[in-house]
Order: C-alpha cells, then structure tokens, then sequence
C-alpha cells in the first residue's frame, strides 16, 4: 500500500474512534465506509479486525450488567455467527457486488438514523422468535458488506434497555460480530499477514480518537453529532452505491 492509503487510514481510524467514543458506536461504520473509497472491501474489513475487536471488548466491558446481556442476547449473538460464516461462504467480501452492497448498507443506516425509525418494542414471546432472525440477517449483511449495524443496532434499540445497558449491549454485539468476520475472512482467506500488521497499527489512531471523542462528549450535543454523522453516513454510502454499479 503506498503512503497514500496509509494516510488515509491513519486518518479513517482516528475520526471513527471519536465517533464511536462520542456516541458509543461507528467506529467499523465509518472505517468501512472510509477505507472503502481506496481499497477493496475485503481488505477494509481486515484492516477494521484489530481496532473493532478492541475498541469494542472495551465498550462491552465498561458497564456492569455483562451477564445478564449475555443471558437475554445470546440468541441473537448466535445467530449473527452462523450468518455471518454462513454468508461468508455464499457471498462474501470479495464478490463483484461487494463494494455496492456496502454502500447500499451505509446509506440505508444514515437513512434510518436521520429518520429516526424505531422498531416497536417486542413482547418476550415476539423476542425468543426474532432474536435469531435478527442475528442471523445482521451476519448476512455482515458477510457481505463489513457493516454489522443492520438490523442489530435498530433491534437493540427495541428493546427497551436503560442507556448504559445498550452501550454495553451494542459492545457485545460488535465484539461478537467482528470476532466472527474475522472467522469468515480466514475462511475464505482473505486475512494476509500484511493486512493483519495494518490492523494492529489501526490500533492506536482509533483508541487516540475516541479518547478524544469521549471528552467532546461533554462538549458538543449528542443528538446533534449524532445528526451530522447519519447524514455524512448516508452521503458516503450513496456515492459509494453510485461507484459499485457503475
């Protein structure tokens, strides 16, 4: 890679870092999104493994209701590994649609955000049945674009948790979802050694930003950031929409 696109993701990491400690997620979104206009999909999704994976097990580690997430998620957390190494296998990153379909995923999560849909809250005996589809649709999408917040982040969002619980929860679901996009990308062998050593050198301008990005927390209007972030999403994945059909 030339010093062009090290730049570049030197520069994506440390922005989706502060996104992600500012609102408590993005990070894999935007690095996806950015990364994508200079290197393959499946190369972005290698590189994102490190930073993701840590940055995340970070998030889900900071509040203290790990357990009882797990006991309630975990249909959906297994649910999202066999999507994902199922469509791994049936579609996966390095298809000719690849970058189109990541697109499409970045611009219908901006859509929703800037929306503000929600889902209607399930009832326990809704949730025991969707959990799985959720989870196995969420690693589908996973497999085939990079990006793991469809539908994940919406359903999380239904199901009524208390605000530090869906940080956590968010955390847990993209701890899980990264470690299994990394199973599928060694799978289908697409995690090359150079591309691991990128993802480690990821590592310190995504924990740098959202470092940063948990002090402008305090500083700058949540719903605000979380507005300009939806919109910007939605206009990346659009002209990266554009560019894969073309």
């Amino acid at each position: 890679m030339d010093i062009t696109v090290l730049a570049v993701g030197a520069a994506t990491f440390l922005l989706a870092g502060l996104v992600k400690g500012t609102i408590g997620l993005g990070l894999p979104t935007v690095a996806m999104g950015l990364l994508g206009l200079v290197v393959t999909p499946a190369a972005a999704a290698a590189v994102l493994i490190v930073p993701s994976l840590v940055t995340n097990v970070w998030q889900m580690l900071a509040g203290p209701r790990l357990r009882p997430l797990l006991a309630r998620l975990w249909p959906m957390l297994a649910g999202v590994v066999a999507g994902t190494l199922v469509g791994s296998r049936l579609v996966g990153l390095a298809g000719p649609w690849a970058a189109a379909g990541l697109g499409a995923a970045l611009a219908a999560y901006g859509i929703v955000g800037l929306a503000r849909l929600r889902l209607p809250h399930p009832s326990p005996a809704q949730e025991a049945w969707l959990a799985p589809l959720v989870g196995l649709a969420t690693g589908l999408v996973t497999a085939a674009t990079g990006v793991f917040v469809l539908p994940a982040v919406p359903w999380l969002q239904a199901l009524g948790l208390a605000k530090d619980d869906l940080v956590q929860a968010l955390g847990l679901s993209f701890t899980v979802s990264t470690v299994a996009l990394g199973l599928g990308l060694l799978m289908e062998r697409l995690y090359d050694p150079d591309l691991a050593l990128l993802s480690l050198a990821a590592l310190a301008p995504a924990a740098l930003g959202m470092i940063v990005g948990q002090r402008v927390r305090g500083w700058v209007s949540e719903p605000v950031f979380r507005t300009m972030f939806m919109a910007g999403l939605t206009l990346l994945g659009a002209w990266l929409l554009a560019r894969g059909l073309t």
